[in-house]
């Protein structure tokens, strides 16, 4: 049964452009002014939201995202509240689709079957872990597809044919190409590279590639967006988060717009290219 990420694509390809993925890390920098950005990403233009699952040791981010996270933890937020926190967005949105992001850590404490049961009743619809290898599929990633939910997985520029069917057997919903070697937030993709890469994956599989990692603002996100089916923002819009708070990291009335504002204008640039074909 298709979910709300499929058919966001479905929709996107119809109208031939991009999708624009959003990151946020769920509590941060309070679990209020959270769910207010969360609610102002769509009107924004946010296709697909991404909501960070705050963990203490996030191996593949960078400073800004890994500052978030330990704000969200210092706000109190567990994997309970982020759960909540889905649940309570999509009291007022039945359409955007939700993708948890994190580390496989937290959810083998909450308990897998439970975390699946509760995740599915919050309205999320799919999930990016990133430590966990294909060879560990049976962990959670076949238990996810057993439950309706989407697992999406990292390719990067180190996945080489041989290794890319690995990574994509039980990957949907679409696949996220980490477009640079290192860590979320360093430095911006090399375009030709990424276009290689997309063609590269899309030879291999019919699932839509969004590309993500060091996309800062529209232009970069148009750029991609003529190349790829989606395209992901993360650290720029945490980093806008970030700037709007107070001295003691606490939000102020310009917290939310700054976000929005940020997202508004990349949402420009992915509609200003048509996307790729696929």
């Amino acid at each position: 049964m298709p979910t709300r990420i499929d058919r966001r694509f479905e929709d996107l390809a119809r109208h031939n452009r991009a999708a624009l993925v959003t990151f946020v890390m769920a509590g941060d920098p309070d679990l209020a002014t959270c769910l207010a950005i969360l609610k102002a990403l769509p009107d924004a233009g946010a296709d697909v939201i991404e909501l960070g699952m705050p963990f203490t040791d996030p191996m593949a981010d960078g400073p800004a995202i890994q500052a978030a996270g330990l704000r969200a933890l210092a706000a109190g937020t567990t994997l309970a509240k982020t759960l909540a926190l889905a649940a309570d967005f999509r009291k007022d949105d039945a359409t955007t689709p939700i993708v948890l992001m994190g580390y496989y850590n937290p959810i083998y404490v909450y308990g897998v079957d439970a975390f699946l049961r509760d995740a599915k009743a919050a309205g999320v619809d799919g999930m990016i872990i990133v430590d966990l290898p294909p060879e560990e599929d049976s962990e959670l990633c076949l238990p996810a597809l057993a439950a309706g939910l989407n697992f999406i997985r990292l390719a990067t520029p180190t996945t080489d044919d041989a290794r890319l069917p690995a990574v994509l057997a039980h990957t949907s919903g679409f696949v996220y190409y980490v477009s640079i070697t290192g860590i979320t937030g360093a430095a911006a993709p090399e375009l030709t590279g990424v276009a290689s890469a997309v063609a590269r994956i899309k030879a291999h599989t019919r699932l839509p590639v969004a590309v993500g990692f060091g996309v800062k603002n529209a232009n970069s996100a148009a750029a991609i967006a003529a190349h790829a089916n989606g395209v992901v923002v993360g650290s720029a819009i945490v980093e806008a988060l970030r700037a709007s708070l107070d001295r003691h990291g606490k939000a102020t009335d310009k917290s939310v717009e700054a976000v929005a504002g940020l997202v508004a204008d990349i949402a420009k640039g992915v509609r200003s290219a048509a996307a790729a074909p696929g």
